[in-house]
């Protein structure tokens, strides 16, 4: 995911996921235009939050931490004006299961991935430092068998 291709790809199947979970769960069927009816607020809004990203100052890793923070927030918040402009309903219950479902899509992979870096960096350093304590003993045994 180490691409902004990757990322903006990533991010528009989370939001498509969103969408079709929430049209499943009810009972409002599986045809492409509803689909559609449901996702293309969100969507709009989670190019929003990808145009904001891209116009930082200090442009951020699209994969990282903190501008996914920046694109779920307007991706939620866009989404939910659109929705009231276009009267599609924003219960209280639908903000918040948005907020916490595309809060763990579009930041979850993100923690996720910056995880397994971490713990990648983290257990080539150790290979290494114990790579480095095994020359050593091997240098010590070596002396010692020659005294």
């Amino acid at each position: 995911m180490g691409t902004t291709l990757g990322s903006l790809v990533t991010d528009l199947a989370c939001v498509g996921v969103f969408a079709l979970i929430g049209r499943a769960a009810h009972d409002e069927g599986l045809s492409l235009g509803g689909w559609f009816d449901t996702a293309w607020p969100f969507l709009a809004g989670l190019g929003v939050g990808w145009l904001g990203v891209l116009l930082m100052r200090d442009r951020p890793a699209p994969w990282l931490v903190r501008p996914g923070v920046v694109i779920w927030l307007a991706t939620v918040i866009v989404g939910m004006l659109l929705r009231v402009v276009i009267d599609a309903g924003t219960a209280t219950s639908f903000i918040v299961v948005a907020l916490v479902f595309n809060g763990l899509l579009l930041v979850g992979w993100r923690v996720f991935i910056q995880l397994s870096q971490f713990f990648s960096r983290w257990a080539d350093r150790m290979g290494t430092e114990r790579a480095r304590r095994d020359r050593a003993a091997q240098r010590r045994a070596a002396v010692r068998g020659r005294r």
